[in-house]
């Protein structure tokens, strides 16, 4: 069965939930596609029309995305493979807070 894509309403709230998870509101911005004219803050409207576009562009690329294994490596494993934490430059760094 193919995922039925979110509706602009959908995305919309989708987006205000995240964002006020963070502490963003987007009603503190101009109603409308209009540019405030004394702070230059984006209208609502533009806004919700950007962080829809880049949802739909990026989530799903992103979300289908899988390391790359190795050569020769069983598909049933490449797949857990691809589940793994990414390599860090300096893993004592996170390893350090775990150990307390």
């Amino acid at each position: 069965m193919t995922p039925v894509p979110p509706t602009d309403a959908e995305l919309d709230t989708f987006i205000r939930v995240r964002l006020a998870s963070l502490g963003i509101d987007l009603d503190q911005l101009p109603p409308g596609t209009t540019a405030d004219p004394v702070t230059g803050s984006p209208g609502r409207d533009s806004v919700l029309a950007s962080l829809r576009s880049f949802v739909r562009s990026t989530v799903t690329p992103l979300a289908a995305y899988q390391m790359p294994a190795p050569a020769g490596t069983d598909p049933a494993t490449a797949m857990a493979l691809s589940q793994q934490p990414a390599p860090m430059l300096y893993p004592s760094i996170s390893t350090e807070w775990r150990d307390r």
